[in-house]
C-alpha cells in the first residue's frame, strides 16, 4: 500500500494505491493495485473549505481502493478500516500540505499518523 503525489503551482494530485488479491474459484490468486487518482483541480488548497473538499475527496478515495476498488470482482480484504486508514495516512504523508495534515490531526492520533510515516512535529506546531 502507497501513495504518490504530485503537485504543481495550484494544483495537487494524490494517486490512493492499495495492493488487493483477486481470484477466480478454479484459478490461484493474484496480487491487484487498486490506484484512484484524486485531484484537486479546482480548488485553492490555501482555502480551509477547499483543503476541507480535497480531504473528504481523499478519505472516499481511500474507502474506495479499500474495499470495492470500484470492481465487484475483488476479494474483500479481512480488516478494511485498517487498510483505510493506511491508505489516507500514506497520502496525507505523501502531499505534505500542513493544511491537509492539520484535518488529518483533528481526527487521528499522533501513534496513528507516526505508523503512516506522518511528520508529529507538523502537529506539535500547529498546537502552539
Amino acid at each position: 500500500m502507497y501513495t504518490n503525489n504530485a503537485c504543481r503551482s495550484a494544483r495537487c494530485l494524490a494517486i490512493v494505491v492499495v495492493g488487493f488479491f483477486c481470484g477466480e474459484v478454479a484459478a490461484k490468486d493474484h496480487n491487484v493495485t487498486v490506484a484512484i487518482h484524486v485531484s484537486s483541480q479546482g480548488l485553492d488548497l490555501s482555502q480551509p473549505a477547499d483543503a476541507q473538499t480535497f480531504y473528504k475527496r481523499l478519505r472516499r478515495a481511500a474507502w474506495a481502493a479499500c474495499t470495492s476498488g470500484n470492481r465487484i470482482d475483488l476479494v474483500p480484504l479481512d480488516d478494511p478500516q485498517a487498510c483505510y486508514e493506511m491508505a489516507l495516512g500514506n497520502a496525507i504523508r505523501s502531499l505534505h500540505l500542513p493544511v491537509l495534515t492539520n484535518l488529518y490531526f483533528a481526527s487521528h492520533t499522533r501513534e496513528q499518523a507516526a505508523a503512516c510515516g506522518i511528520d508529529v512535529t507538523l502537529q506539535a506546531a500547529a498546537e502552539k
